[in-house]
């Protein structure tokens, strides 16, 4: 019995069996339809629940949504979230500093998970850079920009994932 799987392993071993079965492989993935993107004019298509960049969002009268728990900050893992408020004439509580550092972010979602009326949103824009030291720093005036920039595709990303959630 051995002696025929002697004489089986020197027949494939003088064919180069794992060669051919090597280049089969390549040979069927040669011709096949290719996967590759054109990144600039093509793009993957991307989940509502991407985790992008960060913004903060507004009331449809105008009004800021964040009331200044905190939350988000004790929440963070990374500790890249800075919060200081201050209360108003009103009685209300809102930030006076809002910063969030994106090179010690790690994109979790943990701000957005706790944050109860849902100020702090991650959006599906990954397209961003950075060339000054110090622009990592994503300030209230920043986030509260990139929140009214994108506030059409936030709000049709949340109500897609309204029944998830």
């Amino acid at each position: 019995m051995t002696w025929l799987r002697k004489i089986k392993h020197y027949v494939k071993s003088f064919m180069l069996w794992e060669l051919l079965q090597g280049l089969s492989i390549t040979g069927r993935y040669l011709f096949a339809k290719k996967v590759t993107l054109l990144f600039p004019e093509e793009h993957t298509p991307m989940s509502n629940r991407f985790r992008g960049l960060h913004a903060l969002r507004r009331y449809p009268n105008g009004e800021e949504r964040c009331i200044a728990c905190k939350l988000c900050e004790a929440v963070c893992p990374a500790l890249a979230i800075t919060i200081e408020a201050e209360p108003r004439e009103d009685g209300s509580r809102r930030t006076t500093v809002y910063e969030i550092d994106l090179f010690k972010c790690i994109y979790c979602g943990f701000c957005e998970e706790a944050c109860p009326v849902d100020a702090i949103v991650e959006t599906n824009q990954h397209h961003y850079h950075f060339e000054k030291r110090g622009e990592n720093i994503m300030t209230k005036a920043k986030l509260l920009a990139v929140g009214d920039k994108y506030e059409a595709q936030i709000a049709k990303d949340r109500a897609q994932d309204a029944p998830f959630r």
